[in-house]
C-alpha cells in the first residue's frame, strides 16, 4: 500500500504528500469551477496520471526488449462533461513516439499502453481516444 496524505490549504488548494518519496504536488480548482487555476485541477491530475502511466508501462515494455524510447511524448486533452454530473467525459491521448523503434515492436508497445492500471481504473462511461504518431 502507498500512503498519499492531503491537507486542504484553504481557497480550494490542497497540498499532497507522496509517503514513500516525500514529495510534494498542490492542486487548485480550475477557473471554470471557482479556482484560479493556479495549479492542477484534481481531474487534470487524472489525465497527468493515464498519460504518465500509458507512457510507463509502454517503457517497461521497451526496456524489456532492448528499444529505446527515450524523447517519446504523450499530450492529453481533457474534456469535462456536466450532465448527468460534473465529470470528466473524454481524454484524447496524442503520442508522439521518437525514430528507432522498429515498425513490429510499435504494435506491442501500443497494446502495453492500453494495459496500463490507470486506464483500466477508468469507468468506461469516459471515453478514452488514443492515437500514435510514429517517427
Amino acid at each position: 500500500m502507498v500512503r498519499i496524505e492531503v491537507d486542504y490549504q484553504g481557497d480550494l488548494h490542497t497540498r499532497a504528500v507522496h509517503g514513500p518519496s516525500g514529495a510534494e504536488l498542490a492542486t487548485d480548482a480550475p477557473k471554470d469551477n471557482e479556482g484560479r487555476g493556479e495549479a492542477f485541477s484534481p481531474t487534470d491530475l487524472l489525465a497527468t496520471a493515464l498519460g504518465s502511466c500509458m507512457l510507463t508501462v509502454m517503457g517497461i515494455v521497451a526496456r524489456r526488449r532492448g528499444l529505446a524510447m527515450e524523447g517519446a511524448r504523450v499530450e492529453v486533452g481533457k474534456h469535462m462533461v456536466v450532465e448527468p454530473v460534473r465529470r470528466v467525459g473524454r481524454l484524447q491521448v496524442r503520442f508522439s513516439m521518437p525514430a528507432g523503434i522498429p515498425e513490429e515492436a510499435r504494435p506491442v508497445l501500443e497494446r502495453a499502453a492500453h494495459t496500463c492500471p490507470v486506464h483500466r481504473s477508468l469507468h468506461p462511461d469516459v471515453d478514452v481516444d488514443v492515437a500514435f504518431d510514429w517517427a
